[in-house]
């Protein structure tokens, strides 16, 4: 597929293109008018346009950037999620249940863990804590009696907090990390007189493939290694509290791509399930982690996608313990996961709005040629004019070699200006040429590798790679993005995504489109005096927590959109995004003394002349104002 200005386009090429029914489905697509819309399943489907949504928030006095959480997609996850589960438990004959358990390091934002307890509480929503805030939150939020998988190393402080839980009458697991937390539980539990429940981490040797690789194996952070887990036993038995070992806790891995690396994790973790049962343990619980993988791009492969569905993950789990147990008349263990990535990512999209571009062809592919030319100038020429006749591999080399030439020769003092402008004019020409001869979805042969690159525009976005998108700089994570509107013009421009940071790493150059990584992006020119919005979906795992303060650009605007059945939507809550003054306090300026600083400064400047007593009040009033306002970049329409 050839794609130009002029090309006939519909919303149904949009949705190849961007590959939204492959990432999206049942959450996302593009209706017949070309704009993407949110859907929500009542009796029928409601789908309401993400336009309509942004049309809402700028009346209610918002401007963007801002993050959307769909709460209807977030009570939609967690419900399939379960569903998943008990259709594999009939199907596998097995007889135990599920339990989900929510890590509230994937997002700690209060809105979220108050509304995954409020849908959670009928299917019995457990919580992971790995730290003692973490702890502190869940122990306020969790209703009793609740479930609690408390992971991480703990200290005094943090065994003592899960042990009043466990007094408040919640099933408090203490997953053991280390030998030495080991003996500090069994000494803090006799203070206490409470016989804590126990579970042991163990450390799975399986390594499973995608970005999270280093999280297993033999080689990960956390657990006990099979030498520790027999000094465990030993000291329980020595302690007499060997029937406090309930659960067995393994994490397979983050965002595992592929199910044979799922099948194989499982099946080691029973293995070691059965020891403990052997050894006298009366177990009933185990607990596989994370891992369920989030389909980023829709692509079926590693590593921002996987080869399964979530109904074939949660089929391998049930089915793999039971083959595993069975042959040994063991009990059918609970089976939890904290499948955390897979409940939340879906249910939040960035929108942001592009303030500019900066085009790398040229407006003159015809412009006038000296006749003093030099050789390279007018190879250039030739190369432009005759493109149809020569090897798109063999032209794209020899246009490289007379460009560099020129350039050379115009450092070198040998070339004027207005020469160098006309030669990058005709490179741009020719480059141009042989990239719109090219299927906008085909791979690049090797001799023209980074041509889409170097001639894709570039998209100023308003916002923060760094706050907003951290898992796209920091590891290379692939998140889907698309424009919100438009989708029955053809996207004909080639373009990368720039943040407004100072930092040439705030950038996005790596997209997904139809199951094939590209460094660029299909999009369309902008218009005079209307917004195009780009759209970045299902960053609701880890983005908010991770992000940071780079350029002092803070949190955006949030806001928790509901959708009723009649496909009208309501702002439950409206969270205002970190003011300036917000962002200059988290690094220990405090406001008032700025204010104070600066009038000292007017002051100072209306002694000497420099300012007037008027131009000194409208200073002043503008920076209170400027602390109080917004960190992103304020568009000058009215609206």
């Amino acid at each position: 597929m050839r794609i130009t200005c002029d090309s006939p386009w519909s919303a149904e090429e949009s949705r190849r293109l961007y590959g939204i029914e492959r990432w999206g489905a049942e959450r996302f697509t593009i209706n017949s008018s070309g704009q993407v819309c949110v859907q929500v399943d009542y009796d029928r489907r409601v789908e309401v346009p993400l336009p309509e949504i942004i049309k809402g928030i700028r009346e209610r006095g918002y401007e963007l950037p801002v993050l959307i959480r769909f709460i209807d997609l977030l009570d939609a996850s967690l419900r399939r999620l379960h569903r998943g589960f008990a259709r594999a438990i009939v199907d596998q004959s097995y007889n135990n249940a599920y339990r989900g358990v929510f890590p509230v390091k994937v997002n700690q934002q209060r809105q979220i863990i108050e509304e995954l307890i409020r849908i959670g509480g009928p299917l019995q929503l457990g919580l992971e804590a790995g730290s003692k805030a973490e702890l502190a939150l869940a122990l306020a939020n969790l209703p009793e009696p609740g479930l609690l998988i408390l992971n991480g190393y703990k200290d005094t402080e943090f065994i003592d907090l899960g042990l009043w839980a466990t007094r408040l009458g919640h099933r408090c697991f203490f997953v053991i990390e280390s030998l030495t937390e080991l003996s500090l539980l069994i000494e803090r539990s006799t203070f206490f007189g409470l016989r804590p429940l126990i579970g042991v981490r163990t450390k799975v040797s399986a390594r499973v493939g995608g970005l999270w690789t280093e999280t297993s194996g033999d080689r990960s952070s956390f657990g006990l290694s099979p030498q520790q887990l027999i000094h465990a036993l030993d000291q329980l038995k020595a302690a007499q509290m060997l029937d406090c070992l309930q659960l067995l806790h393994c994490h397979l891995g983050s965002q595992i791509p592929d199910i044979k690396d799922i099948r194989t994790g499982v099946t080691e973790a029973c293995r070691f399930y059965n020891v403990l049962v052997a050894e006298g343990a009366p177990m009933g619980n185990i607990d596989f982690g994370g891992g369920l993988a989030v389909d980023y791009t829709g692509g079926g492969a590693a590593p921002d996608s996987c080869n399964y569905s979530l109904e074939e993950y949660c089929q391998t789990l049930v089915k793999t313990v039971r083959l595993c147990l069975d042959p040994l008349q063991i009990d059918h263990p609970q089976i939890m996961t904290e499948s955390g990535r897979a409940i939340v990512a879906d249910s939040s999209v960035l929108l942001f709005n592009v303030l500019g571009t900066m085009r790398f062809d040229t407006d003159d592919d015809h412009p006038a040629i000296p006749q003093d030319s030099c050789r390279q100038i007018l190879e250039l020429a030739d190369l432009r004019d005759n493109l149809e006749q020569i090897d798109a591999e063999q032209a794209y080399r020899q246009a490289l070699s007379c460009r560099d030439f020129l350039r050379d020769s115009f450092r070198a003092g040998r070339l004027d200006l207005r020469q160098r402008a006309l030669a990058e004019n005709l490179f741009l020409a020719v480059a141009g040429k042989i990239l719109r001869a090219i299927p906008v979805e085909s791979e690049l042969p090797a001799g023209l590798v980074g041509l889409r690159r170097n001639m894709a525009d570039i998209y100023y976005g308003n916002f923060s790679v760094f706050q907003s998108l951290p898992d796209s700089w920091a590891i290379g994570q692939t998140f889907p993005l698309l424009p919100i509107d438009r989708h029955t013009e053809p996207p004909w421009r080639e373009g990368m995504i720039s943040d407004l940071t100072c930092d040439c790493d705030g950038k996005l150059d790596s997209f997904n489109l139809a199951g094939t990584c590209r460094p660029t992006l299909p999009l369309h020119p902008l218009r005079t005096d209307e917004d195009y919005i780009l759209g970045v979906f299902l960053t609701g795992a880890y983005q908010e927590t991770l992000g940071d303060l780079h350029n002092l650009f803070g949190d955006t605007h949030t806001l928790n959109v509901r959708i009723d059945s009649e496909g009208r939507f309501e702002l439950q809550q409206e969270i205002e995004g970190d003011s300036i003054g917000d962002l200059l306090g988290y690094v220990e300026y405090d406001p008032r003394q700025l204010n104070e600083k600066l009038r000292c400064t007017a002051e100072q400047a209306v002694r000497s002349g420099r300012l007037n007593t008027e131009q000194r009040r409208d200073l002043l009033r503008f920076y209170r104002e400027l602390l109080q306002g917004y960190s992103y970049f304020k568009s000058n329409e009215k609206r």
